[in-house]
């Protein structure tokens, strides 16, 4: 695995029971670029994000995160070392923002019994709360607290033990337009002040990519359609192949757009 790799899944298939989910996936990521996975739903996104987090393994293939092959290592000391953010974190006690993402050191979902942070560990807490924008949040209990609010605790909670990876799984999910808006403002700032940070997004709407998505990987029935960078790939063609459906796409302030074509000129199948 070249050094500069944190991610690489080669020749990779998955199989849940009896179904085939992934079929000769392909995907390397490198520190400091930030990808997005793209596709409909069902696409296998999300399955490639599972394998990217070390939570699944592959049927067939070799998946190294981190320098590190699945099956060949302590899965629970690696996935420390990796940012995970999913909007339906399942927090069941009312932790305040300080709270949840103090959990982000211990990889728990709720306050580990007779642990207590040490004054790094609370210090980075309370600035990444501040960079998030939640300072006067920080005493506020998770289930008063907005989706928008929610999800950017969830980050710091990520970048709490200073990951190298990041990985977001469809972190827009359930926001309004402003809060969005916020949230992708939020995560093109860590790209900008965290060079080596490697990033992966899950999305189907291309509205919810940071203008500095710099990588793009097509997914459909379960095979990367395509690879590369974000601005030769998202085109109208590509994107509606994806889709397989007629889908405009226009790159404009750094952001991509996307509105309906005509179906009647809808792309036949290759």
């Amino acid at each position: 695995m070249n050094p500069t790799e944190v991610l690489s899944l080669r020749s990779v298939d998955f199989i849940r029971e009896t179904t085939q989910i992934l079929t000769d996936i392909n995907f390397i990521v490198k520190a400091g670029e930030h990808w997005a996975l793209l596709g409909a739903n069902g696409a296998g996104k999300s399955t490639i994000l599972s394998l990217c987090g070390a939570v699944n393994h592959p049927t067939r293939g070799t998946v190294h995160v981190l320098g590190h092959q699945l099956g060949r290592v302590d899965i629970r000391e690696l996935r420390h070392s990796i940012g995970h953010v999913n909007p339906r974190h399942p927090i069941r006690s009312p932790l305040t923002v300080l709270e949840v993402v103090l959990t982000g050191a211990t990889g728990s979902t709720e306050l580990v019994p007779r642990w207590s942070p040490d004054p790094k560990t609370l210090a980075r807490a309370h600035e990444l709360i501040a960079t998030l924008g939640l300072a006067s949040k920080i005493d506020a209990r998770w289930p008063i607290l907005s989706q928008g609010e929610r999800g950017r605790a969830l980050i710091a909670r990520a970048l709490l033990p200073n990951p190298p990876l990041l990985l977001l799984d469809e972190p827009s999910t359930g926001l309004d337009v402003a809060a969005r808006e916020r949230l992708l403002n939020t995560i093109d700032h860590l790209h900008r002040t965290q060079p080596k940070l490697a990033t992966v997004l899950v999305t189907h709407h291309l509205e919810e990519l940071p203008s500095t998505t710099s990588h793009a990987a097509l997914v459909k029935d379960g095979k990367i359609l395509s690879s590369g960078y974000s601005h030769e790939l998202l085109t109208t063609q590509m994107i509606s192949h994806c889709f397989s459906y007629p889908i405009q796409i226009e790159h404009r302030g750094n952001r991509w757009l996307a509105r309906a074509g005509d179906p009647t000129e809808l792309m036949p199948q290759h």
